[in-house]
């Protein structure tokens, strides 16, 4: 049996014993003891942190079928491809030789390698251009780990310094039933507005001991594994709780901007806990036509309160899904769980959000580089590496989400 299916029937058989402890207190007509209550707690603690562990290895094993594939087309390339015009090495030539600096270090690149990889060179600050598979790979890596990246809108900005569009700010109002010869009544409410996403800088720097850039197999994967995850983090906790100042606008952060307070659903919650009603009254509030594409998104705290959940027809509300790759649901919809989204139970705080994510959009600017730092770090025999991108992000259509909220 695969790692990734043993951990997947750890986690069902996890579910089981939690539920068998709700379930016993039930039949017993009684609340759970103190004890059943931590022995609940403990194991959904277990559930959650086996739900990460599953993403982690699938997105692994998805980075490893792509390095493979890498590996073997450049291979291939390598036989046959010649290296361009004098003095303007291929690209392929620049894939090896990055590959071959980040395993062997620069002493073992040969004048041509040396060529290929300083093709901007910046002799003062050791820019070397990153070959086109690494940076594509750190940017696969980002959407694999971070949920909004998943479902938003994206847009890439080559040239332009920011992306707009335009909002229907204001809809006229209906059609007047009239006579033949008439036009209606004349409408002046129509209007429109704008929503601009100006890409912010993002930078995050790595040292990494040269002892294991020159002996660890797939070392040029763990650097890029890495920087994938700080960008991931940096960008989820921001399209998350943002605050749109230099920075992207979050859905859990109140603004006229993004998601008015308007969208904000408290009705049946407590002022401490996440309810059956509440959460009906956040699915109703959205219209139909944004159910087939709306998640739910809560932090693991909260998913433990849903966890305990009954409809009136006494059935969990939360469902463990049976099928490899699906999510669990929540009262039919798709169920995520972020470390990133609020999990403070205080009156008046938001604790999760039902919608629909491709009214999330993100602009990434493509002038992502990466710097190799080879002598700034030679007294402790380190490596630094410099990754840096630019991007900004905003929920575009308030109406599509629904922000659960304490009473």
């Amino acid at each position: 049996m695969s790692k990734l299916n043993e951990l997947r029937e750890q986690r069902g058989q996890l579910v089981h014993d939690a539920r068998a402890i709700l379930d016993k207190a039930e039949a017993e007509k009684r609340s759970a003891t103190a004890e059943e209550t931590a022995q609940f707690d403990a194991l959904m603690d277990k559930v959650n942190g086996l739900a990460d562990e599953v993403r982690r290895h699938e997105s692994l094993a998805e980075a490893e079928r792509q390095a493979a594939e890498t590996a073997l087309r450049g291979q291939d390339d390598a036989r046959g491809r010649a290296v361009g015009k004098a003095g303007d090495p291929g690209v392929d030539v620049r894939s090896a030789a990055f590959s071959k600096l980040i395993l062997q270090g620069v002493r073992s690149l040969n004048d041509t390698e040396l060529r290929a990889l300083q093709a901007d060179s910046d002799t003062a600050g050791g820019f070397l251009v990153a070959p086109e598979q690494f940076v594509t790979g750190l940017i696969k890596n980002i959407d694999d780990m971070t949920f909004i990246r998943q479902r938003a809108t994206k847009y890439s900005l080559p040239t332009a310094a920011s992306l707009g569009a335009a909002t229907l700010a204001a809809d006229p109002a209906d059609a007047d039933w009239t006579t033949e010869l008439a036009t209606g009544n004349e409408d002046s409410t129509m209007s429109f507005g704008k929503r601009a996403l100006n890409p912010h800088p993002l930078a995050k720097r790595l040292k990494v001991s040269n002892k294991l850039l020159r002996q660890a197999a797939g070392a040029e994967g763990i650097v890029r594994d890495r920087l994938g995850y700080k960008f991931g983090a940096s960008q989820e906790k921001a399209f998350l709780t943002g605050s749109g100042v230099n920075q992207p606008l979050g859905v859990f952060t109140a603004s006229a901007d993004g998601i008015t307070t308007a969208r904000d659903v408290s009705t049946g919650n407590t002022t401490t806990s996440i309810t059956f009603d509440g959460l009906t009254e956040a699915k109703y509030s959205l219209k139909g036509q944004y159910w087939m594409r709306a998640d739910w998104l809560f932090h693991r705290d909260a998913m433990k309160q849903i966890a305990k959940l009954k409809d009136g027809e006494g059935q969990y509300l939360w469902r463990q899904s049976v099928r490899d790759g699906e999510p669990d649901t929540l009262l039919g919809r798709p169920i995520m769980m972020s470390e990133y989204a609020p999990n403070t139970f205080t009156t008046g705080l938001y604790v999760g959000l039902l919608g629909d994510f491709s009214n999330y959009w993100i602009a990434d600017a493509l002038d992502f580089q990466i710097q190799v730092l080879k002598e700034l770090y030679a007294e402790t025999d380190q490596t630094g590496f410099i990754g840096r991108l630019a991007c900004d992000g905003m929920p575009v259509l308030a109406e599509s989400f629904a922000r659960i909220k304490l009473a």
